[in-house]
């Protein structure tokens, strides 16, 4: 009669027991899949749960936490589960607090809120006395250019809705800069966005007054509203022979602005700063004169994305986005092709 082997069996077996079972495998710790292969960074202890993320799919929690898991488990990664975390990850859904919404995936959505006003304001002041900051710029030409100014004016948003629905990690969605589309029948830059500017008079003090000036004669806002942070490094323009300062600005008192002279301005509007970070926003301008092919940073703005944003504009912003931290990764392969 066979002897019993279970836990109260009090006889020995003729034969020895069987070896024990091997190990199961462990729960992924990703969650993605119901199982996954052992592996030993797996025995790590994870650190306790956050209740910010609960109920929150594990593709959409985190990018830190994500990184993490992702190294302890990597065994998971070829897994199906694994590759859906891999394109979720691709895909930017990341979950950093602040809005949420759905994607495709119907997984929500997360932003940042980004810097308030008051912190971008000191962020942009501190720029000031940076002689650094237009280190990639061409080399001054020869000689013999003639002075003007230029106001980048920041601020904040009345109310007014954006184009896009645009995001950005940096910065509020209510943080915009003012821009202008010249009119096409001006003899030099036609047709292109700009900040409010121009030559200096024999009656202006020095770039600041003339930057407030054209703003004025240009959009009609109201220069006792703004808050002049300081001047940046001057820039070359060599092909209207000019030397540009770049003067620094916040709005303390907002005033309506507007096309004020239809021979110089075709439009005038106020652009939200997220929209000028968001990757999906951004192109790389080419164009292609006398033989030279010269490539910059571009966008698409103002009403309908009609304007193309680029050339000694973009480069000025694209220059402080750098500066500052705000800019994301983007794809710098779109393209967008200018007449020359």
């Amino acid at each position: 009669m066979p002897k019993s082997y279970g836990s109260r069996a009090r006889i020995a077996p003729r034969h020895p027991p069987p070896p024990p079972p091997r190990a199961r495998p462990r729960p992924c710790l990703l969650a993605l899949a119901p199982v996954c292969s052992p592996s030993p960074l797996s025995a790590r202890p994870r650190p306790a749960p956050s209740l910010r993320n609960a109920g929150t799919p594990s593709a959409c929690r985190p990018r830190e936490w994500a990184r993490g898991a992702a190294t302890r488990a990597h065994s998971c990664i070829a897994q199906k589960g694994g590759r859906r975390r891999a394109r979720a990850r691709r895909g930017g859904l990341h979950c950093a607090g602040g809005e949420v919404r759905s994607n495709a995936a119907g997984c929500p959505r997360r932003y940042a809120r980004g810097v308030s006003a008051a912190s971008a304001r000191a962020q942009l002041e501190g720029l000031i006395g940076d002689r650094t900051i237009f280190d990639r710029w061409p080399e001054r030409t020869a000689g013999g250019e003639r002075p003007a100014a230029v106001l980048v004016l920041f601020g904040v948003l009345d109310g007014h809705p954006a184009d896009r629905d645009a995001q950005a990690r940096a910065v509020s969605r209510d943080l915009d800069v003012l821009l202008l589309a010249r009119a096409a029948t001006l003899s030099t830059h036609a047709g292109q966005v700009a900040f409010p500017g121009g030559r200096l008079e024999p009656a202006d003090r020095g770039p600041v007054d003339a930057a407030l000036r054209e703003a004025n004669e240009e959009t009609g806002l109201d220069p006792e509203g703004v808050e002049v942070l300081g001047m940046l490094p001057e820039l070359p323009m060599p092909y209207s022979r000019h030397i540009v300062t770049p003067v620094l600005g916040w709005w303390a008192s907002q005033s309506p602005v507007r096309a004020v002279d239809a021979a110089e301005s075709a439009a005038v509007f106020r652009t939200p700063v997220a929209e000028l970070l968001d990757p999906d926003n951004r192109y790389t301008s080419v164009l292609r004169r006398g033989g030279r092919t010269m490539r910059g940073p571009a966008w698409l703005v103002g009403p309908e994305s009609r304007h193309v944003l680029w050339g000694f504009t973009a480069g000025i912003l694209d220059a402080v986005f750098d500066r500052l931290g705000w800019a994301e990764d983007w794809d710098r392969t779109r393209e967008l092709d200018l007449e020359g």
